[in-house]
């Protein structure tokens, strides 16, 4: 294993010191338990809160600031956060309007997370994020995991939150958006955990794993490696197909999101290679493509790869992802 590391055991704190001082007009570090706010904390206002395992950079702590996140908890590499990270972040955020926690579709963050809100004292209520398409059930999950699409989620709620609205109104929301988003991802090579030493799964040179986890848990199949049009095409075809089954059905001339996202290993000039790729084949069925983001926004490490996420829009998901948003990872309109 060849990374940029002190002590193993130090590296998460560390890198949390690192980015709080980097970031210090944005966000503050709390230790002790670990978690994340906003440096200024604001008022009247629906709390938001996620987290999850460290390695995923810029999730979540990334999206922390104006128009999105006012807390986030992260955990040890690949591993929830503990309850009581989570109890301390939703205390310090509180600001008497509720709190919503957004949280992606992982046992031991959907466990660690009611475990908090069932000990919070204040209203409080859960957005569970389960965009990925690839698999139904895992040994991760209990269900579809959530993946990419939850940044969409923070943005759009993030931006009702700001608005004043309240919570029963800001997770109504969240379900719609993440109800309205499908994702898939593919890996052409593994990550190492830095607790681990070495890769978490093997790959061999011309192959590649369809439909990858963000913790490198194995997707439908292992396939050959093949021209970037091909992995595209059926990437996209999953997404549609999962859509064709929902109650969201998209007709042509529906607008869509567009999110092609790296895993940390992947170039830019890469994903924009994918971007055109799955730009042809939406629009070849009659999709527009209203908004896009490209590049590295839910990573894995150093893994090679990416996924594609497609939102299918209406007026309100695109009033609250076009609204103004500063965080450290994300920011435009202000």
């Amino acid at each position: 294993m060849k990374k940029f590391v002190n002590k193993v055991d130090d590296m998460l704190v560390e890198s949390l010191s690192g980015f709080a001082a980097a970031h210090r007009d944005l966000v503050a570090l709390h230790l002790d338990p670990n978690y994340l706010t906003r440096a200024q904390k604001p008022q009247n206002k629906v709390a938001l809160i996620s987290g999850g395992g460290s390695g995923h950079e810029p999730l979540h702590a990334g999206f922390i600031g104006y128009g999105m996140l006012d807390a986030a908890c992260p955990g040890h590499v690949f591993t929830s956060p503990s309850p009581d990270q989570m109890l301390a972040a939703a205390e310090a955020v509180d600001m008497g309007k509720g709190v919503l926690f957004i949280v992606k579709n992982y046992a031991g963050d959907v466990m660690n997370f009611e475990m908090a809100s069932e000990m919070l004292a204040g209203e409080n209520a859960t957005v569970l994020t389960s965009d990925d398409v690839a698999v139904i059930n895992s040994t991760y999950t209990t269900g579809r995991r959530g993946v990419a699409g939850t940044v969409i989620v923070e943005k759009c709620v993030g931006s009702l939150a700001e608005t004043g609205a309240d919570l029963a109104t800001c997770k109504a929301l969240g379900d719609k958006v993440n109800q309205r988003t499908g994702s898939m991802g593919v890996a052409l090579t593994s990550c190492t955990v830095p607790a681990a030493g070495r890769a978490t799964f093997d790959i061999g040179d011309n192959e590649l794993e369809m439909g990858v986890g963000i913790h490198g848990e194995p997707g439908r199949r292992r396939e050959a490696m093949r021209e970037a049009d091909a992995i595209v095409g059926d990437m996209v075809a999953a997404i549609l197909q999962d859509f064709e089954r929902s109650d969201h059905k998209p007709a042509k001339g529906q607008e869509i999101l567009l999110l092609v996202n790296g895993f940390g290993g992947t170039p830019l000039m890469e994903l924009y290679l994918l971007f055109n790729s799955a730009a042809k084949v939406l629009e070849g069925h009659g999709l527009i493509i209203s908004r896009s983001l490209v590049g590295n926004y839910v990573t894995s490490l150093e893994m090679a790869g990416a996924s594609i996420t497609v939102c299918l829009l209406d007026d309100e998901i695109k009033r609250h992802w076009d609204s103004p948003v500063h965080t450290p990872a994300l920011r435009w309109g202000r």
